[in-house]
């Protein structure tokens, strides 16, 4: 038979009252008798729902996670490898969606405080101060995935988005390619826009074609967008031969815009990814991309938030996890 709270206050010889203030406000308790409690609780095995665990041991075991765009495909390996980790080390994770609203983010981490969560994973959004000082002022340990911070000494797993485009861009040029643009997010209100921009620029540069470095149309963060900026930069450029796009969804809407108006990819214009998500085998053509090591940023994010909750500090502060290139069926030589 199951152990309740009338058994505990019997084991520890106090009143069921005293049980339930032991679980919900220990700290009006006398040392004295809530150590019995606490007693009779482990020799009993008795499990109060998680809400009352939690104020038992100051422990949920319940990460809070935001993530900017729930649509997003991006998302669905980081979520995964998110999980996974989690349940591999007792935890649960409470999923909030910000859709980059200000306000809605510092809501919910109120809210993750009044849920009682024991972190938060922050992720691939731009940490501006008013998340960083709510989150300090209720003192919530978290992590940054697919994001980071340098002016904060927050831990974060993502990768080297600056050196990943610049090692996209090369290979265009080593095909041939001499007419290259990129559609890319927007700079100053994405973390990765500006890195991603710097290393298209710098393989330019470095090739001698820096007059393509400001063959740059901006789009949001989706597929619509990224059709939409593609016609802008055709029409500025008609001679191009190569299109660098900041993420799969964008190459996908760029592919489209193309194939819409006449064009064919890689015949015509060569285009190249950002991310891998699983839709980019199976997009026609086949998305050529950097592979962004999604999942293993998930895992990791949640490995490192639990050694940051359990030890007050991590061994890694900034992690760069590996990508690389994969060549498929959406770029050829020139």
């Amino acid at each position: 038979m199951k152990t309740t709270i009338r058994d505990v206050a019997q084991h520890a010889n106090v009143s069921i009252s005293t049980v339930s203030r032991v679980m919900n406000a220990p700290d009006t308790v006398v040392p004295e008798k809530r150590q019995r409690v606490l007693e009779a609780i482990a020799a009993l095995q008795y499990q109060p729902n998680a809400f009352a665990r939690g104020l038992i041991y100051k422990k949920s075991d319940t990460l809070g996670v935001m993530i900017p765009d729930i649509e997003n495909p991006y998302y669905a390996g980081l979520i995964r490898g998110m999980q996974d980790a989690a349940v591999k080390l007792n935890h649960s994770l409470m999923i909030c969606n910000t859709d980059r609203d200000k306000q809605r983010t510092v809501d919910y981490v109120q809210i993750f405080f009044e849920k009682q969560v024991d972190g938060i994973i922050f992720t691939s959004d731009s940490l501006h101060e008013a998340y960083y000082e709510e989150m300090q002022r209720y003192r919530l340990p978290f992590v940054l995935a697919s994001t980071n911070s340098s002016e904060y000494d927050i831990p974060s797993v993502d990768i080297d988005d600056e050196q990943a485009a610049y090692e996209a861009v090369r290979y265009l040029i080593n095909s041939g390619h001499r007419s290259i643009g990129m559609v890319n997010l927007p700079l100053g209100r994405t973390i990765s826009g500006q890195p991603r921009y710097d290393g298209f620029a710098r393989a330019l540069r470095e090739a001698e074609l820096s007059h393509c470095c400001d063959w740059v149309e901006y789009a949001e963060h989706r597929y619509q967008d990224a059709y939409e900026a593609t016609g802008r930069l055709l029409a500025q450029h008609p001679d191009m031969t190569a299109l660098f796009a900041a993420s799969d969804e964008f190459a996908m809407g760029a592919t489209s815009f193309l194939r819409d108006n006449g064009r064919s990819v890689p015949e015509d214009l060569s285009v190249v990814g950002f991310d891998n998500i699983r839709m980019a085998e199976m997009f026609i053509p086949k998305l050529t991309t950097i592979d962004q090591p999604t999942y293993q940023i998930g895992y990791r994010a949640v490995q490192k938030l639990h050694e940051l909750i359990t030890h007050g500090k991590v061994r890694v502060l900034r992690e760069k996890l590996p990508h690389k290139l994969i060549i498929r069926e959406s770029s050829r030589n020139r």
